[in-house]
């Protein structure tokens, strides 16, 4: 049996604007705009991964959610505590210069961590925490 990764979802609380930073400042390919239900969800990915799609959604994919489960949903993705997602990078210092370019949210700047990797994290424009890792030289 092979398991693989398929798709990712990361909350947002304005497409144009995420669009901006995982397109534009990430390089990230768009592969689908969708539109149901008030709702949008943009998928993207990386050229060198094909088989992986990180899909734009909603902080609340849910056209049944109650105003209050909106609300809440909302205010924890303003707080940035929701879970976001590591990249892997070949580059962990060109790829923060590359970002930190784009205007992003510096939450870390590269540093070595003792678990084998170098690696920096942002906020992308929903608060969302990224990481990008390059691992360490063997």
């Amino acid at each position: 049996m092979d398991i693989r990764l398929s798709q990712c979802f990361i909350a947002v609380d304005d497409h144009d604007q995420a669009l901006a930073f995982y397109r534009d400042a990430l390089g990230l390919e768009v592969r689908n705009d969708v539109a149901f239900e008030g709702m949008r969800w943009v998928t993207l990915g990386s050229p060198s991964q094909p088989e992986v799609e990180i899909v734009l959604e909603p902080p609340l994919a849910d056209p049944g959610a109650s105003p209050a489960d909106r609300r809440t949903m909302a205010e924890l993705l303003a707080k940035g505590m929701l879970r976001g997602v590591i990249f892997a990078t070949d580059d962990c210092d060109a790829t923060f210069e590359r970002i930190r370019a784009s205007g992003a949210e510096v939450l870390q700047e590269p540093i070595d961590q003792p678990y084998g990797v170098r690696d920096c994290a942002f906020r992308d424009p929903a608060g969302n925490m990224l990481r990008f890792a390059q691992r360490a030289a063997a």
